[in-house]
């Protein structure tokens, strides 16, 4: 991989693609380690994690995710 790109993810709970490196907070879950475009997103998936990864690949595009507005994240993808 150059040394210009960047690994991306899914954050499962808003749908957000987040830098691997830039992420605000990961988690490792099952093996997989998930990461996340904010705090309250993590908080979100530690409370309920078979809610948010049921059908969203940990890496990758997430088919039909839905951005939770309310999740408290202050990071301007609106």
């Amino acid at each position: 991989m150059p040394f210009w790109s960047s690994k991306k993810s899914v954050d499962p709970v808003c749908g957000m693609q987040v830098e691997e490196k830039k992420a605000a907070a990961t988690h490792d879950y099952e093996g997989v380690r998930y990461y996340f475009c904010s705090a309250s997103c993590k908080s979100s998936f530690q409370k309920a994690p078979q809610k948010y990864i049921k059908g969203v690949p940990p890496t990758g595009k997430a088919e039909g995710a839905a951005h939770d507005p309310g999740h408290g994240g202050t990071h301007g993808h609106h």
